[in-house]
């Protein structure tokens, strides 16, 4: 393999990933840590990109209160979800435990560009609020595939409580995430790249992955960290999250670059297809049958925390 080749090592970088979640389990592949990948990640530097000014109408100046308005409405919106039991709930739960170490990234100063990083939560959490009005509204026209087989499937309440996790982290990452970020701009007005941003968070999402897969169980699904599908655990999600905030990173590239409708359209055509594809394998492997209408019972007990 060529180092100087991005495209693959972005290959490699996604190749591990997806087989520390679905491929088979192997001694030397259960001692890879997500963070092995993080040398790979870290030699794909970002390709020369324009700076395209924000001019949106969410979070303009990128301020910490716009997390902190985001939280409030993930707050409130879980308290809804959980309240129903509806099955929606385990990526509410996960989503506002992540804004909220957000928000204590930022005031730790973890991040070099502050503003960029409010607007990038902000416009992130208004796609996921937007997606999930126009569905429970009936506008499913109006909803990406990725998303309609990921709400579809909670609907059907037949899915485990990590499928469910997966399937809304698939769309909202693998489909979402490119637009936002191209939304927001790929580098500050000096031309300056925030893939060192974008690259920072990594880490800080391994330590999220056990205590909120913990209160997942507690609350919504007790076999949620069982964790014993395919060598999925932790350290797996970890890894596979990498993998694909390298590649949305990369289509945000070649959303930015497109010169024509016609070349948008063909990168939205690859982002939307291999957000479907991703939510197709993870419905038909994480399929819990009538096992998961009975997460509704404990979720009774246990939901409200």
């Amino acid at each position: 393999m060529k180092l100087s080749s991005p495209r693959s090592l972005l290959a490699s970088a996604v190749a591990a990933a997806t087989l520390l979640t679905f491929g088979p389990a192997s001694p030397a592949s259960a001692d890879l840590g997500p963070g092995a990948l993080d040398p790979v990640i870290n030699l794909l530097g970002p390709l020369p990109t324009k700076h395209t000014p924000y001019t949106g109408s969410t979070c303009p100046d990128g301020a910490p209160s716009c997390i902190d308005a985001t939280i409030a409405e993930m707050e409130r919106r879980l308290a809804d979800s959980a309240a129903r039991c509806d099955h929606d709930a385990i990526f509410d739960l996960a989503y506002l435990r992540v804004t909220e170490d957000v928000r204590r990234a930022v005031d730790a100063g973890h991040f070099s560009d502050r503003v960029w990083l409010g607007q990038v939560d902000a416009i992130f959490a208004r796609y996921y609020f937007e997606t999930m009005d126009d569905w429970h509204a009936g506008r499913t026209a109006q909803v990406p595939k990725a998303w309609r087989i990921a709400l579809q499937a909670a609907d059907e309440k037949r899915m485990t409580g990590l499928g469910n996790f997966l399937l809304a982290m698939n769309a909202h990452i693998n489909r979402d995430f490119s637009y936002v970020l191209a939304e927001a701009g790929l580098t500050d007005a000096s031309g300056r790249s925030h893939k060192a941003d974008h690259n920072a968070y990594n880490p800080r999402l391994d330590g999220l992955y056990h205590p909120v897969f913990a209160e997942e169980a507690a609350r919504f699904d007790p076999t949620f960290d069982d964790l014993d599908v395919a060598m999925l655990d932790e350290l797996g999600v970890g890894a596979i999250m990498r993998g694909w905030r390298e590649m949305v990173w990369r289509n945000a590239e070649l959303l930015v670059a497109a010169k024509t409708p016609a070349q948008r359209r063909a990168v939205q055509t690859l982002i939307e297809g291999y957000a479907a594809t991703q939510a197709q394998l993870i419905r038909s492997t994480f399929v819990a049958g009538d096992r998961g209408r009975k997460r509704d019972a404990w979720c009774a007990v246990h939901g409200q925390g």
